[in-house]
């Protein structure tokens, strides 16, 4: 189910942003819901990175290590 919602910008960037869409084939509309869909999913991965590095807070690697050393295979 989709809600519709009322957005404001710049004359000139819609006229681009309508441009743009059509060269790929696309709506403004449907690109707007691929970027909050992206946006949404970004909130979410951050949030699981956060709690991730809290739990590993433990872990300590006992050295520092040289940017040579970290790229070694």
């Amino acid at each position: 189910m989709f809600k519709n919602i009322t957005l404001s910008a710049e004359e000139s960037l819609i006229q681009k942003a309508r441009h743009r869409a059509a060269e790929e084939r696309k709506s403004l509309n449907a690109l707007f819901r691929e970027w909050i869909a992206r946006y949404v999913g970004a909130d979410r991965g951050s949030d699981d990175y956060r709690r991730l590095m809290k739990h590993l807070s433990h872990v300590q690697p006992g050295r520092t290590f040289s940017r040579d050393a970290m790229n070694e295979r």
